[in-house]
């Protein structure tokens, strides 16, 4: 796979059980300068109550993380623009050192609104 800077448009092709993601240059007023889409499955933090997240691909939070990371600030969080379905929201993505990725909370109201459910796979745009 050729991987580019991140100011350059980028495909990466689909593998097995490997997500297809997008990456390239896109100005969205008040967020980042880099669109980011991929597909994921959201899963479910353990335990009562526990959060739901999207972990992002492990090589796109790789080339985030070496490009990008002067942007992030206490704890590996970077805030970002994200949207799910016709469902838009200001958030950030945190950076998961246990398992070298990123994660995006998805909130309830989010849920309720795209009818997202533990093991899901989704579309999700993030605008870093």
């Amino acid at each position: 796979m050729q991987q580019k800077r991140l100011e350059d448009y980028t495909i990466y092709k689909k593998k097995p059980n490997k997500p297809i993601y997008m990456l390239h240059r896109n100005h969205v007023p008040s967020s980042g300068n880099v669109k980011i889409t991929f597909t994921a499955s959201s899963w479910q933090h353990p335990g009562a109550g526990g959060w739901h997240f999207v972990s992002l691909p492990m090589e796109l939070s790789e080339e985030i993380r070496s490009g990008m990371q002067s942007q992030e600030e206490g704890w590996g969080r970077m805030r970002v623009k994200a949207q799910i379905g016709e469902t838009s929201w200001a958030t950030s993505i945190w950076f998961d050192t246990k398992h070298s990725t990123y994660l995006l909370p998805l909130k309830s109201e989010i849920r309720k609104k795209e009818g997202i459910i533990a093991d899901k796979m989704m579309e999700v745009t993030i605008w870093v």
